[in-house]
């Protein structure tokens, strides 16, 4: 069952610029989907119609029964929370404790389930040690882990990140795949924007494509980055090992090194099979 839809949504920004033209989504509870395309395919702009940042020109945003038109942002973000893509337009407190506990506070918790809810926060992002620490005195990289922990906070049932992965390094990516893990068995639902096809690959079955401030493509991972027309029409390139694997005429929409490595002791076994 459906807990977030977008049926035939548009946004035009007062410049009269039209970002996204009749896109159509759904979401449900305990679900994780990465979102891809180009810059200027219309990701951002959708997912922010999603939390209230942004109202539709037409059609409807529907969470978990509200319709987006009729709430606030601050309303919304007890269902919805985003995180931005540059943590830096996200920050405003001068210690790290304090931006985490800012939303829980909105939201008019108890100080006790507050300091629950922030602990639990900074730990799964691994910024505990920093709690009394300015966030601008941080890196760039776990400043985004700040950001993500004060929406964490907040509790809300739908998560939306915005290139989380961005000048991340591997121990910061592996916990980004755990956070994603641990949210989806909560039940809560997890939406990514990303350009990094291997991080989509790694934690992400369902797939959508956007192109031209539409959706392209909505489907399985293994699907999507093997139909090449939908690739180029969007103008991706497959992951990695999907590119090594078309460039060798390997069949079985590989993605993975592991599912290479199988693949190639598989056909070595039927070889040696067939040789006797």
């Amino acid at each position: 069952m459906s807990f977030l839809t977008l049926s035939d949504v548009s946004y035009q920004y007062p410049s009269g610029h039209l970002a996204v033209d009749r896109v159509n989504m759904s979401f449900a509870k305990g679900e994780s989907v990465a979102i891809i395309g180009q810059n200027g395919a219309g990701k951002t702009t959708t997912v922010k119609m999603m939390n209230g940042l942004l109202k539709p020109t037409d059609g409807n945003v529907i969470i978990d029964g509200w319709n987006t038109r009729e709430y606030t942002t601050a309303q919304l973000s007890r269902k919805v929370g985003y995180v931005f893509q540059n943590p830096d337009e996200q920050i405003f407190h001068n210690d790290v404790y304090s931006e985490i506990e800012f939303g829980p506070k909105n939201l008019g918790l108890s100080e006790e389930q507050i300091k629950e809810n922030v602990m639990r926060s900074a730990e799964l992002t691994g910024v505990v040690p920093f709690l009394e620490e300015n966030p601008y005195n941080l890196p760039y990289s776990m400043r985004k882990f700040v950001t993500i922990a004060s929406v964490l906070a907040m509790d809300s049932s739908v998560v939306i990140w915005d290139e989380p992965t961005a000048g991340q390094d591997l121990p910061a990516m592996k916990r980004l795949s755990d956070l994603i893990r641990i949210l989806v068995q909560e039940g809560k639902t997890v939406i990514t924007i990303t350009h990094d096809m291997e991080f989509v690959v790694n934690n992400f079955n369902r797939t959508i494509v956007m192109a031209n401030r539409q959706v392209l493509a909505d489907g399985d991972k293994r699907d999507i980055f093997w139909d090449h027309d939908i690739l180029r029409q969007a103008k991706l390139k497959q992951p990695h090992i999907s590119r090594l694997c078309h460039s060798l005429n390997l069949d079985g929409k590989i993605l993975t090194l592991q599912e290479l490595t199988r693949h190639l002791w598989q056909a070595d076994t039927v070889t040696a099979t067939n040789g006797k």
